[in-house]
């Protein structure tokens, strides 16, 4: 698991440094059928073909890896079959064959190899990709894909190299230290998932050159500053202007410390210490 780097024949080889993919099963190995589905690419417009999300376009054809993230199969244990990669996350995903011959798609975390049995419930082992309620889990332990909702899945810490760390338990609320930060109140019954998500290096990862992006469906993006006043608040200006006002979106939504969160949303009574600026 890491990244490489290349000698720098062409000038966009001389900054990539990209996976490995030293974690994966064989090549040869192709994602479970029966676990896929189309993903249709909508360029960033909305149901009623407004664009609401600028610079999306193009990028390789993908099809979408169904995960469970409810881990739901309660008592029933799994061998992990293969780690495979999912073009739709930073993280890996690995295939699970249930004793009952079903298979399913977890998050790999960090140290889950092939071979490897998993399970989920109370009476699931504390070990990577194992699932349980939080108040199975040990304070201390690093978990990821959270649930916020009881039996809502996990939809918190999923990406690659996150985890969350279990601070305290009281009541019927556990507090959980996320990522960014904050810590928040949990309930015990709601299910989470032991260990660091993998591929740790994602951030280390360097795409080099602009085609990169558009392999990704990322589109070029022009900065505010050098925008007409008429396409952006900060645009216009004599030379290199940065608009003679404080920056902020096109439409106009202040940028650097403006807190966006409703004040009065029913959530933040379960924030015990919000996230750092």
């Amino acid at each position: 698991m890491g990244n490489k780097t290349f000698r720098p024949f062409t000038p966009s080889l001389r900054w990539t440094a990209i996976s490995d993919f030293a974690e994966l099963s064989p090549k040869h190995k192709k994602p479970e059928k029966a676990l896929m589905e189309n993903l249709r690419r909508s360029g960033g417009r909305n149901s009623r073909g407004r664009m609401t999300s600028r610079r999306r376009g193009g990028g390789h054809k993908r099809n979408y890896r169904i995960i469970d993230f409810k881990r739901d199969k309660v008592g029933v244990e799994g061998k992990v079959v293969s780690v495979e990669y999912d073009p739709n996350r930073t993280a890996r995903i690995a295939l699970v064959e249930y004793t009952d011959k079903e298979k399913r798609y977890i998050l790999a975390p960090v140290g889950l190899t092939v071979g490897m049995t998993v399970s989920s419930g109370p009476g699931a082992e504390i070990q990577p990709g194992c699932a349980l309620p939080i108040r199975s889990i040990p304070l201390g332990a690093q978990i990821h894909n959270l649930e916020l909702r009881l039996n809502g899945g996990g939809q918190m810490v999923r990406t690659a190299g996150g985890y969350a760390i279990l601070m305290a338990k009281e009541g019927n609320f556990a507090q959980v230290r996320l990522p960014s930060g904050e810590i928040r109140l949990i309930h015990l019954d709601c299910y989470a998932s032991v260990g660091q998500i993998g591929n740790i290096d994602h951030e280390n990862i360097s795409l080099g050159k602009a085609g990169r992006h558009r392999w990704m469906g990322r589109r070029p993006a022009s900065r505010a500053v050098v925008k007409n006043p008429v396409d952006h608040p900060m645009g216009g200006g004599e030379g290199k202007s940065s608009g003679g006002r404080h920056p902020c979106s096109r439409g106009g939504q202040l940028a650097k410390g403006y807190k966006t969160r409703t004040k009065k949303k029913p959530s933040s009574k379960y924030i015990v210490t919000g996230r750092p600026r």
